[in-house]
């Protein structure tokens, strides 16, 4: 469809959002987008804003094609209606909200839509954490959950996830069968507003003993007994960056016996417009900047910050050869710390269980934190991107297996399973704790990743981003995802091409000989090369943001390790080995 039929089907969509039902607001927003016929109204109407996998994410506005009180309440009349197919009786459903702007107004508006519907809500009285939500799901014996959030987007986005009886985001069948009755939601006058008085009593709101069995759950990941039985002053600079992380994590941190924590004063309070960054994403440095400053002046020795919802933590540690004196830890290398102090603490105190317990990583995540798990004699699950799909590997070893750690490379960590999301709440605890200990020891952080290192071979990673807005950009990334898979390069960097999974059509290739195997995982946009030097490039576009995403993996036999002039010297070989593989896909 060229530029002008869209812009006249964006025109003729949108004049029904001129009249009633929409709210007078709406109404007058939309007159005036109609008014301008400009780019703003294509964009917002063009489309009907897609209800994928895991829900709703995009920007806040008025339009099908973005997060507003309708989209919600049709997405959540969609879900009501699958959630009484499966459950038609004692239904029930907990809804968790994060601190962005219209956060509040959107889970307020899903609950009266279920309790519309006859389903039992049990609503969190302001704003709560994701991983609570995911907890508090099964806590609750919920069929359902929902938490609206954009997790680490910029201000201007929100979204609504999904979650299952097991606690996790939905997948197959669920996501497809919720998913139909969303689309054959057929605008506000489908919808059962549930504003009327037998509505509001089916509306719970929930009480700080929920608060409390998640905190519980939380410290009882601790193993340190030293920890547990004096506490620690191990000195702690942490940021919410105007997130949950105001309501469960400074708690949390004091719960577990961490005395010495100092906040960011400046980045405390909730708000959604995050006045104090540009993007409250812990991947980012900037994010992490006004809490390295206090660390300096406070002579800390660990620095964490969590994005809005806590279901991701970045951390920083100090380091005397790094810009600044202060090194950030990539999702990767926190994520093989957490995997090595678990296992060895869970060895230590006798609670691991080789060849029943194990531990999960993404495709895109490192294998360090396989080699990890593979040495202490754990199976290690891999899974597609996205926490939903370890969920879905602990839902199906349930009484075959347990799950004990995992994680994924975008700074999202799961200690045990009574939460069945990332979780930024636990995570920054063990965090902690692992600091705390290492101080004991005479060590450090860098000291720990070092040993792992020795122990199971050098590993190294980056990721580069792309965003691409709008249907051009959707194009754009279409554009090379194709290419990859018709046009694979013969090599990179030096390195000769060997292998190429397409995890789309479920089939890697040998580009040796030809041959091709089935891949064992669902369906997903995926592409993935690896080298002659067992170096990995994936591409994928992100689910949640409009971007196309290249990672890269390299590693080094502890042997070559052993033999290099200096650790030093053999990570920055690493380094330059991934500087050539970026410059040969061109995105450096």
């Amino acid at each position: 469809m060229d530029g002008e039929a869209l812009k006249a089907m964006a025109q003729q969509r949108a004049k029904a959002w001129t009249e009633l039902p929409y709210d007078e607001l709406t109404r007058q927003e939309v007159k005036d987008m109609l008014a301008a016929d400009g780019e703003a109204l294509v964009e917002s109407f063009y489309t009907d804003l897609e209800f994928g996998t895991g829900g709703l994410r995009g920007l806040m506005g008025p339009g099908t094609n973005r997060i507003n009180r309708y989209t919600v309440a049709q997405a959540t009349q969609g879900l009501a209606q699958y959630v009484l197919k499966t459950k038609p009786e004692g239904a029930r459903v907990a809804i968790a909200h994060d601190s962005r702007n219209g956060s509040p107004v959107f889970a307020r508006v899903a609950a009266e839509v279920l309790a519309g519907n006859g389903i039992e809500v049990y609503l969190f009285p302001a704003l709560r954490p994701t991983p609570q939500l995911s907890f508090t799901v099964r806590h609750l014996e919920c069929t359902s959950g929902i938490v609206i959030t954009a997790s680490h987007n910029p201000k201007e986005y929100n979204g609504y996830k999904v979650y299952w009886n097991d606690g996790g985001q939905i997948v197959p069948p669920h996501d497809q069968g919720i998913i139909a009755e969303v689309r054959g939601v057929n605008g506000p006058n489908a919808v059962n507003w549930g504003q009327d008085e037998d509505s509001q009593r089916r509306i719970f709101i929930t009480s700080s003993s929920t608060d409390d069995a998640y905190l519980k759950t939380v410290t009882d990941l601790r193993m340190d007994e030293d920890l547990i039985e004096n506490g620690s002053d191990f000195p702690i600079v942490y940021t919410p960056l105007h997130g949950t992380g105001s309501v469960s994590v400074i708690p949390a941190l004091a719960k577990a016996g961490f005395r010495n924590v100092h906040i960011v004063q400046s980045q405390r309070e909730p708000d959604g417009n995050f006045p104090t960054v540009h993007s409250p994403n812990p991947e980012e440095g900037a994010a992490l900047s006004a809490a390295i400053d206090l660390a300096k002046n406070v002579n800390a020795k660990l620095v964490l910050g969590t994005d809005p919802d806590s279901d991701r933590v970045g951390i920083a540690v100090p380091d005397a050869d790094a810009d600044g004196g202060w090194r950030l830890l990539n999702g990767n290398e926190t994520g093989a710390l957490l995997v090595d102090y678990v296992l060895s603490g869970r060895t230590a105190n006798g609670t691991l269980k080789p060849g029943f317990d194990f531990v999960a990583k993404t495709i895109v995540t490192s294998d360090l934190m396989g080699e990890i798990g593979k040495a202490a004699g754990l199976d290690v699950r891999e899974t597609l991107t996205g926490f939903k799909w370890i969920a879905a590997a602990i839902r199906e070893q349930e009484g075959k297996g347990r799950f004990v750690v995992g994680g994924e490379e975008s700074y999202g960590y799961m200690i045990g399973d009574a939460v069945r999301d990332k979780d930024a709440v636990a995570a920054v605890c063990l965090i902690c704790e692992m600091a705390h200990l290492a101080e004991r020891e005479g060590m450090d952080m860098l000291d720990r990743l070092e040993r792992i290192h020795r122990t199971h071979g050098a590993f190294r990673e980056a990721l580069i981003s792309q965003t691409k807005q709008g249907r051009v950009g959707k194009e754009e990334i279409a554009q090379q995802m194709e290419s990859f898979r018709s046009n694979p390069p013969a090599e990179l960097g030096g390195e000769r091409v060997v292998e190429l999974k397409d995890y789309q059509s479920q089939i890697r290739t040998s580009l040796k000989d030809g041959s091709s195997h089935p891949i064992d995982l669902p369906s997903s946009n995926v592409i993935q090369m690896i080298t002659d030097k067992g170096s990995i490039v994936t591409a994928r576009p992100s689910g949640t943001e409009p971007k196309i995403k290249f990672y890269f993996s390299v590693r080094m036999a502890k042997s070559e390790l052993a033999s290099a002039s200096s650790y030093t010297e053999a990570m920055l070989s690493l380094d330059a080995q991934i500087q050539s593989l970026k410059i040969a896909l061109g995105v450096s």
